[in-house]
């Protein structure tokens, strides 16, 4: 916590704190960083993963994603995305590496991002999730990303857009495993 701020409040993962300017954001209390996997398999397809989110009160269609040192204090961000990619979709991927990193909602939260790419990404598990996740995986074809999200938001699904940002560099290495 910054030596300048005062915690209005808190809970187990998060703090809400308040500069002396008045300012208020988030910040989370173990963990800074947050991995998000652009994975894609050697057929050229993005792996997208679908799940009820509380706060939106709603599922929404993403990039497979998580903390970094959620599990450990020393986990590097690499294998956060191994472990994510892993549980959520059940695919594994043998060459991960930085594509974008930076803060996600830098008025609300110091949390930041980084785009992990994942080529060749195979599946060797179940994937959906630990504890009650309940993830839906889908396969799409790079070509076919945007027609598939405006579907599913017909649906009542919500769409992060830090798709369209992995779609851009999904598209730079496609299937080329």
């Amino acid at each position: 916590m910054p030596e300048n701020a005062e915690l209005i409040g808190g809970g187990k993962h998060l703090r809400l704190l308040r500069l002396a300017s008045g300012w208020e954001y988030t910040e989370r209390v173990k963990a800074k960083w947050a991995v998000v996997v652009v994975a894609v398999t050697d057929e050229g397809k993005l792996l997208l993963i679908e799940q009820f989110r509380p706060p939106v009160g709603c599922r929404v269609l993403e990039l497979p994603a998580g903390l970094v040192g959620d599990e450990a204090d020393d986990e590097q961000a690499e294998d956060a995305a191994r472990r994510e990619l892993l549980e959520e979709t059940g695919f594994a991927a043998d060459r991960f590496e930085t594509l974008a990193k930076g803060p996600i909602s830098p008025g609300l939260s110091n949390e930041l991002i980084m785009l992990m790419g994942a080529r060749g990404a195979r599946r060797i598990a179940q994937g959906g999730g630990i504890g009650d996740e309940q993830i839906e995986v889908h396969e799409v074809a790079l070509d076919q990303v945007a027609h598939f999200a405006r579907m599913r938001e017909m649906k009542g699904v919500m769409v992060d857009p830090k798709i369209f940002s992995g779609l851009h560099f999904a598209n730079s290495f496609g299937g080329s495993g």
